[in-house]
């Protein structure tokens, strides 16, 4: 059996791709890049993918921005495709539409597209964000158009499933820091909300006073 074909199996059994943007600079942290945070004796990436991976979703993409060298050279990412975001200080935008054009096969350098049926968004910010959670969004996958939510008391939030029907339309609003916002709420009914609210803690990291919820 060829690579191609064994890929082709892969992706048959496993339509929903992890995609973590983990290429933030921690600006009002210092300049610390959250992926290498360490939380749970593990760098923040290293706990965001397995996370993932624990959900359900064998291959991930990990978007990396700062300092991507260091985080390749200290994270255990074996197994992931890891995609470089030369523009990660314009914003979340940018690295949502680099881990897309990842997953369909348009990012120059990178080989063909993955054929996912979906990616499901994960922020590496998030450690209260695990993986029953991200199973929950997981399982509301249904075909290319599935649109699905984690909500907490009902407010939408992380993490977001795209079917790959709206990758296209989601990559051509993403800028700045909103991500997939804009898309969403144009398309807010057709989004299956997914109540987490009972298995997370949707918290950021995004200054010092948040490291408290950092465990060592």
């Amino acid at each position: 059996m060829t690579d191609n074909e064994d890929r082709a199996n892969d992706e048959a059994a496993d339509p929903v791709v992890g995609l973590l943007l983990a290429a933030g600079g921690g600006r009002r942290l210092g300049g610390r890049p959250k992926a290498l945070l360490e939380h749970r004796g593990q760098p923040l990436v290293e706990h965001a993918v397995a996370a993932l991976r624990a959900a359900g979703c064998a291959r991930v993409h990990v978007v990396l921005g700062a300092r991507a060298d260091d985080v390749r050279a200290r994270a255990a990412l074996d197994g992931c495709v890891l995609v470089d975001n030369p523009e990660w200080e314009q914003g979340m935008g940018s690295s949502l539409r680099a881990g897309l054009a990842s997953l369909a096969g348009t990012r120059s350098g990178t080989r063909a597209g993955t054929r996912a049926g979906a990616a499901l968004v994960s922020l590496v910010d998030q450690p209260g964000i695990g993986a029953p959670a991200m199973a929950r969004v997981r399982s509301g996958y249904r075909d290319e158009r599935s649109l699905v939510s984690a909500a907490y008391a009902g407010v939408r939030g992380h993490p977001v499933l795209l079917g790959a029907a709206h990758w296209a339309g989601v990559a051509a609003t993403a800028t700045g820091d909103r991500g997939a916002r804009a898309y969403l709420r144009e398309h807010e009914a057709e989004i299956a909300l997914v109540e987490c609210g009972d298995v997370a803690r949707p918290y950021d990291i995004d200054t010092e006073a948040d490291l408290v919820h950092l465990e060592p």
